[in-house]
């Protein structure tokens, strides 16, 4: 079994895997502030920037995915949250939706890896303190949902 190598502390991972992460982050952003059609945002994504060197059709995947699932998601994480998913920075909140959309319908990436890199997008979009929170939901929803992902420290 290969073992997942941490990043070093401030400094995001550079794969194609995590960009497209990078890229479902701000596309979730930007769906929850304007309430446009995830299709007209994943095609803007598409024809822009943003997803430079990004695995795109894991974007695809995933930002559909969250899209699709998003009330099952807001479900699944709201015994792991201190207040109502509405009441959550936009950031954070598509980082979570991201991060267990991951851990339950994506078996074949580690729990690890999924936290580890829902931390990382927290760090680098979100607040002061957003990715202690973020790493503390992830970690008991994976647990909980037997995807033994050990406590970071």
């Amino acid at each position: 079994m290969k073992a997942h190598a941490q990043v070093p502390h401030g400094k995001a991972p550079d794969s194609k895997r995590h960009r497209a992460r990078r890229g479902v982050v701000q596309a979730l952003y930007q769906w929850q502030l304007t309430s446009q059609d995830p299709d007209e945002i994943a095609e803007q994504f598409h024809e822009g920037e943003a997803l430079n060197r990004a695995d795109r059709a894991y974007f695809d995947l995933a930002f559909t995915g969250v899209t699709t699932r998003r009330e099952d998601l807001e479900l699944a994480l709201d015994p792991f949250l201190e207040r109502a998913s509405s009441e959550l920075d936009p950031v954070e909140r598509a980082v979570l939706w991201l991060g267990a959309w991951e851990l339950l319908y994506n078996a074949d990436i580690p729990a690890p890896v999924v936290i580890n890199e829902a931390v990382e997008l927290a760090k680098a979009f979100g607040g002061t303190n957003g990715h202690s929170f973020v790493n503390a939901v992830l970690d008991a929803a994976a647990k909980a949902w037997g995807r033994d992902a050990p406590s970071s420290s």
